[in-house]
């Protein structure tokens, strides 16, 4: 299904030619009926985080329900960023299913760990990811400007996307260089999400390429 990496992210972005040159306008309201069912998704994702988290400290296991739960939510995600404003690399509007879906171009999976570092599931969501989630946090917001006294982000993917998504509007052609390197983005991205979700011990690579 997926392009193998390294890392045990197995992640899947393929390009729709050509996208709707106008339809991105109103995908925030497309869009609506998944962003509703993930916020209560990621209510259980971090449920099921926490107990995942006991789960390895003390028998170096990750629930596989739990794991397959969590990994199900990343796809998800993944297909409606796809969709939407993290790449509008297709029209086709995302399935509500955890589920891989073999048809569809956006697809995400995970290799199951047999075994996890109780140590290191202490502190690599939050101490040894810091770097990650500095560059992370450019990617997805980390443009930070002043208006009306409040500070704002606006992340370099989503700046990117919109670029495209202009240049789209006008001449029907989405630029594949544009489109490689937000893929690469939220590969990065998902990666460290990854790692910070306790699904593997391996330290995400900084590159966006495979």
């Amino acid at each position: 299904m997926a392009q193998q990496d390294a890392y045990p992210l197995h992640f899947k972005g393929e390009l729709t030619t050509p996208p709707g040159s106008g339809l991105w306008l109103i995908k925030w309201l497309l869009a609506i009926p998944h962003f509703f069912i993930l916020c209560f998704l990621w209510i259980g994702f971090v449920v099921a985080w926490v107990i995942a988290l006991f789960a390895i400290v003390f028998t170096s296991k990750y629930p596989r329900g739990l794991f397959d739960y969590n990994v199900g939510v990343l796809r998800w995600s993944w297909r409606v960023g796809f969709y939407s404003y993290q790449a509008l690399g297709t029209d086709k509007y995302p399935p509500f299913t955890l589920k891989s879906v073999d048809d569809y171009p956006a697809d995400l999976e995970v290799d199951y760990p047999e075994r996890l570092s109780p140590g290191l599931a202490l502190v690599k969501w939050w101490l040894l990811a810091i770097p990650h989630y500095i560059i992370v946090g450019i990617l997805m917001g980390g443009w930070q400007f002043q208006q009306n006294g409040e500070y704002q982000g606006i992340g370099l993917i989503f700046a990117l996307v919109i670029i495209a998504a202009v240049a789209l509007l006008f001449t029907g052609r989405y630029h594949n260089d544009i489109f490689k390197l937000v893929i690469g983005m939220n590969r990065w991205v998902y990666r460290v999400a990854t790692y910070a979700a306790l699904m593997t011990d391996k330290y995400p690579p900084f590159r966006l390429w495979d």
